[in-house]
């Protein structure tokens, strides 16, 4: 049994909110370059420049990478040899979110009520904390701010087991056509497919913290992926909604076994600043 403090959970967490907002992964950086690159489209070629610029001065200046610094969302795998002394687990984290949003000079976005009484917590908690039980004696911690005018264009829909790969690919499809421009393209498209109507969505959110070069370990899968990605960026939204070819810079699949009448397929999409940071202690 290791014991391990709350206020290293804390100091973890203020740490990563911090740097996921400021620091983009390298991987969606390169992966920026590369559409950058490839463009034909003039407008949409200046456009991804303009965003890596952004990225870079983000970087230089010590500053957030976009104004929406998100609400917070912790995805932590504890291992079952672990105990937490000093305070609870959960209390650590929002004690490192509101550290972190406040020190760090983050804008705070959450409200303590969704629809009566909608006064701002000022320290952007609570955090949407996704815990999982594993093998070991460490924590890991993984910080993914999201902003809302990503979040605000994802959907969900429960698909009976008769679907066919076309049903899901429409899905998919519908829902970047209605996002347009509003999610602030390029997008990373995150889709959770299978367990229940909560864990998809759930799976969808993770596979937004899964690396843009890392396709699905299940070939099925990452031949699924691609080809979402290819008729995504058929449709011309392009960066910024300004027309292009890239529309999306990856498509990231999650699954997990399902009842046997069901298959709920969520989509959680990401935007060009698809934050996450991890940290094992």
């Amino acid at each position: 049994m290791r014991e391990i403090n709350a206020s290293e959970i804390t100091a973890a967490v203020k740490e990563l909110v911090i740097k996921a907002n400021k620091i983009l992964p390298a991987d969606l950086v390169s992966c920026i370059s590369c559409f950058e690159g490839a463009e034909n489209n003039e407008t949409a070629k200046s456009i991804l420049s303009d965003l890596q610029a952004n990225i870079d001065a983000a970087r230089e200046l010590d500053i957030p990478v976009c104004q929406d610094t998100g609400m917070a969302v912790i995805f932590a795998e504890i291992g079952q040899d672990v105990h937490i002394v000093g305070g609870s687990f959960e209390a650590a984290v929002n004690e490192g979110v509101s550290q972190g949003y406040v020190d760090g000079l983050l804008r705070k976005s959450v409200v303590r009520d969704p629809f009566f009484d909608r006064v701002n917590t000022d320290d952007n908690t609570p955090a949407i904390i996704h815990t999982r039980v594993v093998a070991g004696d460490k924590i890991k911690i993984t910080a993914a701010p999201k902003g809302f005018g990503s979040e605000n264009m994802s959907r969900l829909k429960m698909f009976t087991p008769s679907a066919k790969r076309e049903d899901i690919i429409a899905f998919v499809l519908e829902t970047v056509r209605l996002a347009g421009s509003n999610p602030c393209p390029p997008i990373v498209v995150g889709i959770g497919i299978g367990g229940d109507f909560e864990y998809s969505a759930v799976l969808a959110k993770k596979a937004l913290c899964r690396s843009v070069e890392k396709r699905n370990e299940n070939p099925l899968y990452a031949e699924l992926e691609q080809e979402l990605l290819d008729k995504i960026n058929s449709l011309d939204i392009g960066p910024q909604g300004f027309g292009g070819k890239t529309t999306a810079l990856a498509v990231n699949i999650e699954t997990y076994p399902t009842h046997i009448a069901g298959m709920p397929v969520a989509v959680n999409i990401g935007c060009h600043v698809t934050r996450h940071a991890s940290k094992e202690i």
